[in-house]
Order: C-alpha cells, then structure tokens, then sequence
C-alpha cells in the first residue's frame, strides 16, 4: 500500500513540474485533477484491503456460532487470574488458530465445498487453492509467535494444535469417524488451552481447576460432536468420508438423546450447580437430544446443531460458577 500512495505521489510531482508555468488558473485545475486521482488510488487501495481482509474472515465465518463463542466463553470462565483488561487477548488467540486450521481444511477438498458450501472462499473465486495453501503455511509461525508472547503453556497448545492440524488434514486423520472425533476433541482442548492461558495476566497458567474444565469439555464434545455431522451427512457419503452417522445413523442419533442429559447432569454436579439451575440444564439436554430422534431432515439437524451450540456454550458457563460461589 505504501509502495502505491508513494507512486502517486511521484506521479503528482511529475505532471505538476511539467505544468507549471501555465498560469494559476490552468495550475488550479491542474491541482485539482491531481487531488481527485489521488483520492481515487486510496479508495481502490481501501477497497482492495477490505476484500481480502473479508476473504480472510470467510475462511472462519461458519466456525463463529460453533467454535470462536464457545471456546471463548470458555477461557472467559475458566481462567484462574481473569484479567478483564486481557479479555479481547482470548478470542485474539482462539481466531488465529482457528483461521490456520480452517485454511489447511478447506484446500483440501475444493471441489466438495463448491457443491456444499460455495460461500467459501476457494469456490467463491476469492482466493485460489495456491494462495490459500501459502497463507496455511504462514499461519503456522505466525501463530507460534502470537503464543510465545502468552507463555510456555501457550506455546504448547499451539504446538499441539499445529502438528494434529496436520493429521486431521494433510493426513487425512478426518477420514475415520472415531479418529475424526478424537482429533477434534483434542484439537478443541488446545484451543481452550491456550484461550484460556491468553484471558489471563501475561504468562499466567492453567490451575488445576481449569485444567479439569479443559478435560470434561474436551472428553464431552468427544462423545457428542457428531451432532454437528447430522446436517452434512449425505455430502459425507457422497465423499466417502466416514463419521458416526454414516457409519451408525440411528444408533449415531440415539447417542443424542442419551449421552447429551448425562453429561447436563454430571457436568452440573462436578461443578456444584445449584438444584434449580441443574434441573433446567438437564431438561434442556434432554430436548437437545430428542430433537436429533424426533426430526431427521437437513433443515431440523441445522436447527438441531444450533440448540446443541447453546447447550455445549452453556456448559462452559459452568467453570465460571464454580469460580464464582466456591474458588478461591
């Protein structure tokens, strides 16, 4: 951008140096073509800035409700030193990794996303796959030197989070259904790692309360994050990829409805909900749940993911209560 504002600025000089012994009249408007072109090259600059930082967006847009909330809630709650001033630091954090991860996914199979999800970046023309596949590649010590600045716990996670970001893609560790989950589930614990290591004061860590929560969330979604698979599941089996509900469609959906009001409950009691608040969380769960029996269609699956968002969102409240009324 400098290179091009110092190119018409010398683009200026140069016609203004040729025209000025015209008289002021002529040298007026002379000035004033130059200020309009100058004007024009900052607002096409301007505009070509905003297009490739929405480009960059898009590339994390559908992660917003499912990912970049949660886990974010979740540093928020589980951090043992908050530091409402350091608060912006955790989604900070959470979105650059997310954006590494999300760019090494989406280059791998263009063509599936331009028949599923053509909003994307890559089938929507705004990036080609090379482009993309330079900026995963930048992300990973991008990312690495975000972390330091954090502290060695930091660090870890984005580590971590580098090297399984490699297994689940240019691996193919997605392909599995179990190894899909386990990945993912690991995959989410470093983000809530490291999200909840940024919230803090510069180099705070992970207490043993918050290194519980990061285990019962991770070990949770674990064992329910095929509900987010429901919605894709005919573009998985045309795709060959194998995840619980193509391999288990009615036992995968059954599992809702079960495991779902189980862990309302013991995520309630480990964390001392009060009676009241524990009895509306498991009722919940159990709606949650049923929906993915009762209502099998795309549309009710996507609705369906969106109440289990709020569910897994609401369970990462419950670090934070436990802080509140019983940590130190």
């Amino acid at each position: 951008m400098s290179f091009a504002i110092g190119r018409s600025f010398t683009f200026l000089i140069s016609v203004h140096s040729k025209y000025k012994d015209l008289g002021p009249a002529h040298n007026l408007g002379i000035q004033t073509t130059q200020l309009t072109m100058f004007s024009q090259a900052l607002t096409v600059r301007a505009d070509s800035i905003a297009r490739h930082l929405e480009t960059v967006f898009l590339f994390t847009k559908n992660d917003v409700r499912t990912t970049l909330i949660p886990v974010t809630i979740f540093a928020l709650s589980a951090a043992h030193k908050y530091d409402p001033i350091h608060a912006w630091n955790a989604p900070l954090w959470i979105w650059f990794h997310l954006l590494q991860f999300n760019i090494a996914n989406q280059i791998q199979d263009p063509e599936e996303d331009r028949k599923n999800k053509p909003s994307r970046p890559i089938p929507a023309g705004r990036i080609s796959v090379d482009s993309a596949a330079d900026m995963r590649w930048v992300m990973v010590p991008v990312c690495l030197m975000l972390s330091l600045w954090y502290g060695t716990q930091a660090l870890l996670a984005s580590t971590v989070f580098a090297v399984l970001t490699i297994w689940y893609n240019e691996l193919h560790g997605d392909k599995m259904g179990l190894s899909k989950n386990v990945l993912t589930a690991i995959l989410y614990g470093c983000l809530e790692v490291g999200g909840t290591v940024a919230a803090g004061s510069r180099n705070s860590c992970i207490d043993k309360a918050g290194a519980l929560a990061v285990a019962l969330s991770s070990t949770a979604f674990a064992t329910t994050l095929h509900a987010q698979d429901f919605k894709d599941e005919e573009g998985d089996r045309l795709t060959g990829r194998r995840t619980l509900p193509t391999i288990f469609p009615k036992a995968a959906r059954f599992s809702m409805m079960v495991v779902i009001p189980l862990w309302s409950f013991g995520l309630s009691r480990i964390w001392k909900l009060d009676a009241l608040s524990t009895a509306a969380f498991v009722v919940y769960g159990a709606f949650v749940g049923t929906r993915f029996v009762m209502y099998d269609t795309v549309g009710a699956d996507k609705q369906s993911c969106k109440f289990y968002s709020l569910w897994y969102s609401l369970g990462h409240l419950l670090p934070g209560y436990w802080r509140f009324f019983y940590g130190a």
